[in-house]
């Protein structure tokens, strides 16, 4: 089984790094490989709203020039996906908000790729807005239909300094519960694979409020 997380800050080995690396170190303790994807320093422009994602259905954005159409195969290919940001303005960092956006769009109108793929999300932040953020991080897991763990408190951890929230003593609880809680549900669902039958996807249904 592999996991891919995504690191949705500009530093490659900020605070948001250090949170997604204790995730994944249980993991690996579990026998679990991870990979750890760098794209909060990427230039990832957000979606054009063209519909050609939807109308070709070939699980790729018609934007190329970056790496959003590489992640989609290896959230495809993964068993597990990890999603990390730091807080902007209460919010998760832009270039991950627009590859997010674009990424789950695609996976989306192409037979729902990322469902009952098991899914978590983690924040780093200084002081405030890591709830919103976190909350921002999984309306994306919950769309999707994938399967997300929960740790002893919300998947928030605090520092400002590069590698300052080695220092928080609660929040490397919190991320450590999380890696160990969620290597036990991709081994739950592996071990279902060919036991237990999942609920057949329907169509989505879409419609709006206005007569």
């Amino acid at each position: 089984m592999k996991l891919v997380a995504f690191n949705g800050s500009p530093n490659a080995t900020g605070n948001t790094w250090h949170a997604l690396k204790m995730v994944t170190d249980e993991l690996e303790k579990e026998g679990i490989a991870t990979e750890i994807v760098h794209v909060g320093n990427k230039a990832v422009r957000g979606c054009l709203a063209c519909g050609q994602c939807f109308k070709m259905r070939n699980e790729r954005c018609i934007q190329t020039d970056d790496p959003v159409n590489e992640c989609i195969q290896l959230m495809k290919a993964a068993d597990g996906i990890l999603l990390g940001s730091p807080v902007h303005f209460a919010a998760v960092a832009g270039t991950m908000q627009s590859f997010l956006d674009r990424v789950f769009y695609v996976t989306g109108c192409n037979g729902s790729m990322l469902r009952h793929k098991v899914g978590a999300a983690v924040i780093a932040v200084r002081r405030s807005g890591g709830l919103p953020a976190f909350n921002q991080l999984n309306n994306f897991l919950c769309y999707a239909e994938m399967l997300i763990p929960g740790s002893n408190y919300w998947n928030v951890i605090h520092g400002m300094l590069p590698g300052e929230v080695t220092k928080d003593e609660e929040g490397i609880q919190i991320m450590r519960t999380l890696g160990k809680n969620m290597a036990w549900l991709m081994r739950m669902v592996e071990h279902g694979k060919g036991t237990i039958i999942p609920p057949a996807r329907e169509s989505k249904v879409r419609m709006n409020f206005i007569r």
